[in-house]
């Protein structure tokens, strides 16, 4: 073999080996992204558990917990399949038609990217979760998530992510819509809006907790009741995991690491999330804040406020996290915070009770969110992320109101869709007894009827405990007070 044909077969060596070491950077990279993601289930759980009654913790974290098995059983069953089974950008589909339980799926790059997909199909799930607790039957809230990640969450994102969606940024260019496609890099629509339309319309057919509209009898309420949350340092904690599981969210949905301009981005979408939570939470609370004290006179600070208004900046940017500059993603958090300060108000004119404020923060800022793409992407962030000549309406040219035109459609498609799958499914359970608790259940609470007892052991030492405690204390106190003997005392 010649000097020349050695190094040619050197080079090649090479060549695989960056290759390998590249695909399996790619895979750890998805792999700890999809952990974090995962792990929103936590703060999720933290944030619900903190957010109702203490008679009621049980049951919603036994929630939680099922809507990653069920998320897991549907989205590996069918879910994925339907999502993205059979995509092929030259040909527009509804929905997927092959890899059912990922029976031709074998590689690690494709098995990695189930279980990232996984993930966010699990988050969709737990949306709705927070929206009806402490009335929801738990046969309902089974049958619900796995239609949901089986069935609806699926097409949606076969519409909008697989490359044969009529939505789809990533078809070919001849059969995207209004020649741009729908901009949702991580979700704004695709995830938090499927699941915030899913847990406004469960709440509407559910109808509200006993006392927080009406009385036991049916009466409307002179003013709304307001349930106080039973733990706020578990919604403070929950609010911080979220925060951080969304730098596994947003920065995650490169779906890699190593190609060139990929670290770009997703340092990018580190940022504007960052800023776009930051500036939400504070909107949200100062102008809370300015509307008790023109109300009132009284200056008060309202960390629900604060919490909410981070998480609904965090859903706002997470659409054009890749696609806008930081200073459009401080803008984006600080509009996101007044849009949830306004769907939670037009909830409660509605007489929608929403136990966790779950509607305003995924349903309304999903909506913004999409709204907000297609006002402040940039050129030049879609070129890199996208590799398309679209922007946002504000940075003008001929494209400017086309990617706008495309997310509004996006927005009608997801909650038209969702509208006609779980409208009438969620009037079946209800028609059917299987939607709601019992009165008396609700009352007592959904742990001691549902879950063998109360969360917390709040019962203390017993009678019989506390008489021998106060005997014992009784006679130590006498044998202090004995006088001292006369040696002593001359002593």
């Amino acid at each position: 073999m010649s000097d020349l044909e050695t190094l040619s077969a050197s080079v090649t060596a090479l060549e695989e080996s960056i290759a390998t070491t590249n695909g399996g950077l790619d895979v750890f990279y998805l792999l700890f992204a999809g952990a974090m993601v995962f792990f929103m289930q936590a703060g999720f759980a933290m944030l619900c558990a903190g957010s109702i009654r203490a008679k009621n913790v049980k049951n919603i974290m036994l929630k939680n917990i099922l809507d990653a098995c069920g998320g897991a059983v549907g989205f590996w069953t069918i879910g994925y399949a339907f999502a993205y089974g059979g995509a092929d950008s030259s040909t527009l589909t509804f929905i997927g038609n092959s890899d059912f339980v990922l029976a031709n799926i074998h590689d690690g790059a494709s098995l990695i990217g189930w279980f990232f997909q996984f993930a966010f199909a699990a988050t969709a799930a737990t949306i709705v979760a927070g929206t009806v607790a402490e009335r929801c039957k738990f046969e309902a809230y089974i049958a619900y998530s796995l239609m949901l990640t089986g069935f609806v969450y699926p097409v949606v994102v076969h519409s909008i992510w697989s490359s044969s969606g009529f939505l789809s940024a990533f078809t070919d260019d001849e059969n995207k819509f209004l020649g741009s496609g729908m901009i949702d890099f991580a979700g704004s629509g695709v995830v938090h809006m499927t699941g915030g339309a899913t847990a406004l319309f469960a709440a509407k057919i559910l109808g509200s907790r006993i006392g927080r509209f009406y009385d036991a009898d049916g009466n409307e309420l002179p003013e709304p009741v307001s349930f106080p949350p039973h733990s706020v340092a578990l919604q403070v904690l929950g609010t911080f995991i979220l925060w951080v599981g969304w730098y596994g969210f947003n920065p995650g949905s490169t779906l890699g690491i190593s190609p060139a301009g990929y670290a770009d981005v997703a340092a990018l979408c580190a940022v504007t999330t960052t800023l776009a939570a930051a500036s939400g939470s504070v909107s949200a609370m100062m102008t809370d804040m300015i509307m008790t004290r023109k109300c009132t006179g009284e200056t008060m600070y309202d960390i629900t406020m604060c919490m909410n208004g981070a998480l609904s900046g965090l859903v706002g940017i997470t659409a054009g996290c890749s696609v806008c500059e930081p200073w459009a993603a401080f803008v984006i958090g600080i509009i996101a915070g007044w849009v949830y300060i306004f769907f939670s108000s037009l909830l409660v004119k509605l007489k929608i009770d929403d136990a966790v404020d779950a509607i305003p923060v995924h349903f309304g800022n999903g909506m913004w969110g999409c709204i907000a793409t297609g006002l402040f992407a940039s050129p030049g962030l879609v070129a890199n992320a996208y590799g398309t000549p679209n922007n946002g309406l504000f940075y003008g040219g001929a494209n400017a109101g086309k990617l706008l035109g495309v997310e509004i459609v996006g927005i009608l498609f997801i909650i038209g869709w969702v509208g006609v799958i779980m409208i009438p499914y969620f009037m079946l359970l209800n028609a059917m007894g299987l939607f709601r608790v019992d009165a008396l259940e609700e009352e007592v609470g959904l742990d001691i009827s549902h879950h063998k007892g109360a969360a917390y052991d709040m019962s203390g030492p017993s009678e019989d405990a506390k008489e021998k405690y106060e005997i014992s204390t009784s006679q130590r106190k006498l044998e202090i007070d004995l006088p001292a003997d006369d040696g002593e005392e001359n002593a």
